[in-house]
């Protein structure tokens, strides 16, 4: 069947919902599931894990092929497409001869060019519906390179699901969101709709409302949420799975905001973002001045034969911004991310002096 998503996501009521267990384990496990879902929240997709790549091999790895006509007949039963997980071409067959509606592609399978092609060259000559989680690792040309594998092979019906990024031990995130990633890609690839994986990005139940209405509020189009009958005794990741009601709840608790201003407020907003524009310009002068000065210290540094790096200073430096985080009413995150750019750079523009031949 030919879903189309990617021109009829607007014929969805927004959020366009994926939801189902991380994992069939059972095909009376998988119809109770879709039956409840349906009766509380009607999904436009149910989810199914039949394949688990797993980080440690004694893990549940999910049933196999076994699974697929369970996932598959609870789909028809509701009414409703499903989607599972596919890394290489033995699955790929498996699911659409099985008659899955939609395949997903996992963060472990993105960030490797060589599955993405297999996979790619796989359905290739197929209408199928392709979602494609971001790589695990923080790559944005990883993500665009997959959906350009599939594009060159013809598969043009794609969605882009974004789950977080690895991270060691974060805490509050399973998989860090690092939102100006999505953004990016949404810059890049603005013809591909964006979905949210708050189970993934939050890793807890208690997390994942707050994930999923940050992802509203930047206009995704959608959500995954892991969503199991008996979360507790779940065979895999049941610490970020919700019960039917609970994802109930969570829906009708988000705050729908409007994607476009309305001609009301079209002349306040103009306003507003010419004071920003003018303030964005006396910031790049300010910037193009303390450039200036770091090409000035670089001479210094240079006829003195001083190293470009001074760790001791530049500590302090740090150390002393910070400090005003709160005065300032900034993030400490987002002021040291903004120092090390200007940190780089003015050694860039050193390097440039001290080293005329080198870039």
């Amino acid at each position: 069947m030919k879903l189309d998503l990617q021109n009829n996501l607007k014929k969805y009521r927004r959020p366009f919902l994926i939801a189902g267990p991380c994992s069939v384990e059972s095909e009376d496990q998988v119809m109770a599931v879709a039956k409840s879902i349906s009766e509380q929240h009607q999904p436009a997709l149910l989810r199914g894990g039949i394949w688990k790549p797993r980080t440690r091999p004694d893990s549940f790895e999910g049933v196999g092929a076994i699974g697929l006509p369970w996932l598959v007949n609870a789909g028809k039963e509701v009414g409703i497409p499903v989607t599972t997980e596919v890394a290489n071409a033995k699955h790929v067959e498996a699911a659409l001869s099985a008659g899955v509606d939609v395949l997903w592609l996992g963060a472990r399978t993105t960030v490797n060019p060589f599955a993405v092609q297999e996979i790619a060259d796989a359905i290739q000559g197929t209408e199928i519906t392709v979602m494609v989680k971001n790589p695990i690792n923080p790559d944005l040309m990883l993500w665009v390179g997959a959906f350009e594998r599939f594009q060159k092979a013809g598969i043009n019906d794609l969605v882009a699901i974004h789950r977080g990024f690895s991270v060691y031990k974060h805490p509050k995130y399973r998989n860090v969101p690092n939102w100006e990633i999505p953004i990016a890609l949404m810059e890049e690839m603005p013809e591909i709709p964006l979905i949210c994986d708050p189970s993934h990005i939050s890793g807890r139940r208690d997390g994942l409302l707050n994930v999923a209405q940050k992802a509203m509020d930047l206009n995704f189009a959608g959500l995954m949420i892991e969503t199991h009958n008996n979360p507790d005794k779940a065979w895999s990741d049941a610490q970020q799975q919700i019960t039917p009601e609970q994802l109930k709840l969570l829906m009708n608790q988000l705050i729908l905001r409007k994607a476009s201003i309305q001609e009301e407020g079209i002349d306040f907003i103009e306003l507003q973002r010419k004071k920003i524009a003018e303030i964005d310009d006396q910031l790049f002068e300010l910037m193009k001045q303390r450039m200036q000065i770091a090409r000035e210290v670089g001479d210094y540094k240079r006829e003195k034969n001083i190293t470009i790096l001074q760790t001791e200073h530049w500590k302090k430096v740090i150390e002393q911004r910070l400090a005003k985080a709160e005065e300032l009413e900034l993030s400490i995150d987002f002021l040291r991310s903004v120092l090390d750019a200007i940190h780089q750079e003015s050694i860039r523009h050193q390097t440039k002096v001290m080293n005329p031949g080198m870039r």
